[in-house]
């Protein structure tokens, strides 16, 4: 059985450079790739054919020419997907560890039950990582498509509305609710399109198409900044592929 390794420092992810073509790969073998210490807990995932083992480093690696600390988001342009996606999955569970170690019920220390899960020292109550989610949506009318800019890209690129499910709340109410408080729009047809795992920190973004059925665009400036309706021949900067929000627009694109 395959031993991958997935060793993180403050959101970069350590990469071995497998030639001089660009290409990555998460580090494997059955020793880790760098010096442990007594203190750096090593999480083991075993899956049919591959056992990953998750690691926090205290410091980065820094001037190797075998190695590379990447990060993570950065990691989807040279990783294959499965790597990717077990990268994420290893991200996540080193920000679970680091929130989640005293009891939120009596304030006692949260000792490991298993590889994903903790018990309280004290009262015993149990925990997992939980995940965020959140919903997105591509609303498209006539031959045009909704594109907003939120004020928290870092790039000045134009993507889907999106935001988190309340609690009470369905998938398709959280859209309908998103569109109308961001947008100011009405819609209908709400359908799924896919889901994916988003490792920034803990989510899972689930990805919808709908209709426009009515209204005017009043942005919500607490959220927004710009936003329209696009045609295809007149896009503006979208996202990179690495989000379900590039899929669903790229799935727009291709229809025409």
């Amino acid at each position: 059985m395959r031993t991958i390794w997935a060793c993180l420092c403050a959101g970069d992810i350590l990469l071995e450079r497998e030639g001089a073509d660009g290409a990555f790969s998460l580090p494997f073998g059955d020793e880790p790739p760098v010096v442990l210490h007594p203190w750096n807990i090593v999480t083991t995932l075993n899956y049919d054919d591959k056992t990953l083992k998750v690691v926090r480093l205290d410091v980065p690696v820094v001037k190797s020419e075998r190695w590379e600390m990447m990060p993570l988001r950065a990691s989807f342009d040279v990783l294959d997907e499965e790597s990717y996606a077990l990268a994420g999955k290893a991200a996540e569970l080193i920000y679970w560890d680091q929130n989640s170690k005293y009891c939120g019920c009596c304030g006692a220390p949260m000792k490991f039950e298993t590889e994903i899960s903790k018990r309280c020292t004290e009262c015993g109550k149990e925990l997992w990582p939980q995940l965020a989610t959140a919903v997105i949506v591509r609303v498209t009318k006539a031959d045009m498509v909704l594109l907003v800019h939120a004020n928290n890209f870092r790039r000045p690129y134009y993507g889907l509305v999106a935001g988190f499910v309340e609690t009470g709340e369905t998938l398709e109410g959280a859209v309908q609710r998103e569109v109308r408080e961001e947008t100011g729009l009405e819609i209908t047809n709400i359908r799924y399109f896919g889901s994916q795992p988003w490792p920034y920190p803990c989510g899972l973004m689930v990805g919808f198409t709908a209709d426009y059925v009515s209204g005017d665009i009043h942005l919500q400036r607490s959220e927004l900044s710009q936003g329209g309706w696009f045609t295809r021949d007149a896009m503006p900067p979208i996202p990179g592929k690495s989000s379900i929000a590039r899929r669903l627009i790229d799935d727009w694109l291709n229809k025409g």
